[in-house]
């Protein structure tokens, strides 16, 4: 039973949410993240980024305490409004290729502590304890975690019918993606919502683990805290048009390895293909391509490597861990090992090779996708992928609705 909750967001006024909203801080490159400071006075980087008014450096504490007080700067200049009411929040984000559709809402502490709301990687503590240092500072949560939840006929028709109306926000950012936002204050419809949610048993953490799990940190630092502090923002989106792409691994060198040698040890593992300068379309599981030396491989897995005792061991990544990362590249620690990059899915096989190419890499590796079957079964069975199992769309944006401890 998977509770959500109404809650009042603290949001843009209608005229300036498409310059406040921001795309998550780690995304901008230092020009990019430059620019829009200078350019957009109103932008959500502002609050993030309080340095950036001083033109100076800021140590970790000082900077939390920077962020809330641009935070209600904002307010003060009434750049935001806050719902006297609570509310549900549907949001509509339409790229080229897809549209995604979900619903804004408060999801409970509990549910998370109780595996109700499930994950499926492992949160690095360090992190963890920054970021609940940062909510407990800040006082918000600006970008909701994204979770997913079978699709349900009644939520779809709902939402359907909700759209209809005039959306409260309407707009296109610079990347040529139109977002909608419907304010849900009809109580039947809250109802529903509410009803809806508590037939699912489970919830699956799509982006987001180190949030979720932050906030969960925070509310058992604090036994008496108020109704808002047990739960966290999150965007369910139904797990049928989430959109899960690939990570590519790069690695900048051999190991040592003569090119000759590394492929004689893959062939221990793997049937080899050579598929010259044009790259061959992936159509199964455990089959792999490469990029090495100006030239583009196949990788089969043999069949003695094909039996698997659990979820994790089928995970085309961990494989390409277990049988060529840590054995034979010499790549032991994959989120803070300097020789090994990763590239979204979403990016083309140029990009690829031109990375390899230009000299900053000295071989690289693709597989498909993991399917939301996979995802759910690792979290199921109290698994962790590897880091950069999958990129996940769609990514959310900062400040679109703000939800306040």
């Amino acid at each position: 039973m998977a509770i959500l909750k109404p809650f009042k967001a603290v949001r843009p006024t209608r005229d300036k949410a498409n310059l406040v909203v921001s795309r998550s801080y780690h995304i901008y490159d230092k020009e990019g993240l430059e620019f829009r400071l200078k350019n957009n006075p109103y932008s959500f980087l502002q609050i993030l980024n309080p340095g950036y008014k001083f033109a100076q450096e800021i140590s970790t504490k000082k900077e939390f305490n920077l962020v809330r007080n641009r935070y209600h700067e904002f307010k003060d200049e009434q750049f935001f409004i806050q719902d006297e009411i609570p509310k549900y929040y549907l949001y509509k984000k339409v790229t080229r290729t897809h549209t995604f559709v979900g619903i804004i809402g408060a999801t409970s502490v509990e549910d998370y502590n109780n595996n109700v709301i499930k994950i499926h990687e492992k949160t690095i503590e360090k992190r963890e304890l920054l970021f609940k240092e940062y909510i407990d500072t800040v006082g918000f949560n600006a970008e909701p975690v994204l979770l997913t939840y079978p699709k349900s006929d009644v939520l779809e028709n709902l939402f359907s019918n909700i759209m209809v109306e005039r959306p409260e926000y309407e707009f296109s950012t610079t990347d040529r993606i139109s977002h909608f936002l419907w304010l849900i204050d009809d109580v039947q419809h809250i109802k529903t919502i509410e009803q809806e949610f508590s037939k699912i048993d489970s919830l699956y953490i799509a982006d987001g683990h180190h949030r979720s799990s932050s906030s969960a940190l925070l509310a058992k630092d604090y036994p008496d805290l108020n109704a808002s502090q047990k739960h966290f923002m999150s965007c369910l989106i139904p797990e049928t048009d989430l959109k899960i792409y690939e990570f590519y691994r790069l690695v900048k060198d051999l190991n040592g390895l003569s090119k000759k040698d590394f492929l004689i040890q893959l062939d221990e593992c793997f049937t080899i293909e050579n598929c010259g300068s044009h790259p061959t379309k992936l159509s199964n599981q455990h089959h792999f391509s490469m990029y090495l030396d100006g030239e583009f491989y196949t990788l089969h897995l043999r069949s003695k490597f094909s039996v698997f005792e659990n979820a994790l061991e089928a995970l085309d990544t961990q494989i390409l861990y277990k049988l060529i990362l840590k054995p034979i590249l010499g790549i032991k620690d994959l989120r803070n090992e300097k020789r090994l990059d990763y590239l979204p899915g979403t990016k083309k096989t140029v990009e690829l090779k031109q990375e390899v190419d230009t000299g900053g890499f000295q071989v690289a590796f693709g597989m498909l996708p993991i399917n939301i079957e996979q995802m759910k079964q690792i979290a199921d069975e109290g698994l962790s992928m590897p880091p950069k199992s999958t990129y996940i769309e769609p990514k959310l944006r900062s400040g679109l609705t703000i939800y306040e401890f």
